[in-house]
């Protein structure tokens, strides 16, 4: 009894020296957010400011069918069947056993036999060898006095880890949810800027009509004729490579939708509506790391592997455990009867570790190293949020601010066309003129249309950046 109170005293200065450190994830908060204001409230489904129900089909597809999705829904599976799996070890388990043999032999076997008394023959003896069959069948029962909460750790930490497992879900949701409106609008802009090339090539094509007419006139020289059908021509060169792009980006739409790439190009060519430009809220530390999903995610793991730090401790403690069984044996079916064959047992047992060659220790330092692990990761998880929703609302504050010159630039370059042309038809001006005129405007346009693109697709950024 001294032996096993020394050993009871020592588990527990050994469990108080080793406890886990509570995590104190420590993140600075960027400058950009200290002063940052709430903004208007952006609802779960972001991708309806874009004015676009198209944009909102695609996603109702994507998040259902898109093969990352359902992977991580079959990983939320497991977490949770693990899970019950865990939980499972708290409570007792009872088993049921049957067997039957056939054995030569006699109490070495634990049989005996009881010799005959009938009149007219010789008694046996108990040791004689003999031949017989064993037919048993009983229950047995084990439960742990879970005094210590190594295993209500595990529980619990199984229940962090499906925690983690639907955070996970959400994350995969919120990426396949941004790169369906990214991929959106890079369709649409392919479209808009084939748009622009297309009214370009109209305008050169009636502007050769024009010269041709004035060759013939004698009042323009072959050569602004062969300038003009070569800027027609190049214009013209600059469609094929923008189609590629509009077909490589309706062939990812159907990817992330978790469709054959080809299944929703035709459904793609009827544009339902023009996208708008969304509000954006503005971004609260507080906020953001409440709503983004991996954040979440590297939070509960952070739990999770502080639980399981303090469930390998525990193994420094004894164990209680009851134990049972019960059954009946006989020689054949007929005598699995109550009588004198039952047999049971139950009570309680007692294990404390002493000597393992430092199993227990390098398990506790694993799960400890594990424990830094999870909370490096959530600093690392944190920073690299604040960094992306930094770069995303810069980003479009940019893409913003370029349009509004490129726009004022545009109005510059049509006056410019309007008047090269005007000078030149009244023979008081050089086709050279138009040409560079034209080229400018042309320029322009296309920057135009790319830079309406980047406005947008810096939007998704920005809800994507913050967990929406």
């Amino acid at each position: 009894m001294r032996i096993i109170l020394m050993g009871f005293l020592a588990s527990g200065l050994l469990l108080a020296a080793s406890k886990p450190a509570e995590p104190k994830p420590v993140v600075e908060v960027p400058a950009a957010f200290q002063n940052a204001v709430p903004g208007p409230a952006a609802t779960a489904e972001w991708w309806k400011a874009f004015g676009d129900p198209m944009v909102g089909e695609l996603v109702t597809r994507a998040v259902a069918a898109n093969r990352d999705v359902l992977v991580a829904v079959e990983r939320l599976h497991e977490a949770e069947a693990s899970r019950t799996g865990t939980r499972a070890a708290l409570a007792p388990s009872l088993d049921a056993n049957t067997s039957a043999t056939r054995l030569r032999g006699g109490a070495n076997q634990g049989v005996i036999k009881v010799p005959s008394t009938a009149a007219g023959q010789n008694g046996g003896t108990f040791v004689s060898p003999f031949e017989t069959s064993v037919v048993s069948g009983g229950l047995t029962m084990r439960w742990e006095a879970d005094l210590f909460g190594g295993l209500r750790k595990q529980d619990k930490a199984s229940q962090a880890d499906a925690r983690a497992a639907q955070d996970a879900l959400a994350d995969v949701r919120r990426i396949v949810a941004a790169e369906v409106v990214r991929n959106y609008v890079e369709l649409r802009a392919a479209e808009d800027q084939m748009a622009v090339v297309r009214a370009n090539v109209a305008s050169e094509q009636d502007l050769l009509e024009l010269i041709s007419v004035r060759v013939k006139a004698g009042l323009a020289t072959g050569l602004d004729l062969e300038r003009q059908a070569t800027q027609l021509a190049v214009a013209k060169a600059q469609l094929p490579g923008l189609d590629a792009q509009r077909l490589a980006a309706a062939y990812r739409l159907g990817v992330l939708a978790g469709q054959p790439p080809t299944k929703l190009v035709e459904k793609l060519e009827n544009r339902a509506a023009e996208l708008a430009v969304p509000p954006i809220p503005a971004a609260i530390p507080g906020d953001l790391l409440r709503s983004r999903p991996d954040l979440r995610r590297a939070e509960t793991q952070i739990g999770a592997a502080f639980l399981r730090a303090g469930a390998a401790r525990a193994d420094l403690y004894p164990k209680f455990v009851i134990t049972g069984l019960g059954g009946r044996q006989a020689t054949d079916v007929a005598g699995l009867t109550l009588g004198g064959g039952n047999y049971f047992s139950v009570g309680p047992a007692v294990t404390l570790p002493i000597f393992n060659y430092g199993r227990i220790r390098a398990k506790i330092a694993v799960q400890d190293a594990q424990l830094q692990e999870a909370l490096r990761n959530y600093e690392k998880e944190v920073l690299a949020a604040f960094e992306e929703t930094e770069n995303a609302l810069v980003g479009r504050d940019r893409a913003m601010q370029r349009q509004r010159e490129l726009e004022a630039a545009r109005n510059s370059a049509n006056t410019s066309v309007e008047l090269a042309r005007e000078l030149y038809t009244k023979g008081l001006g050089d086709f050279l003129a138009v040409l560079d005129a034209q080229r400018q405007q042309f320029q322009i346009d296309r920057e135009l249309a790319a830079a309406r693109s980047d406005v947008l697709r810096s939007s998704v950024g920005v809800f994507k950046a913050l967990g929406m």
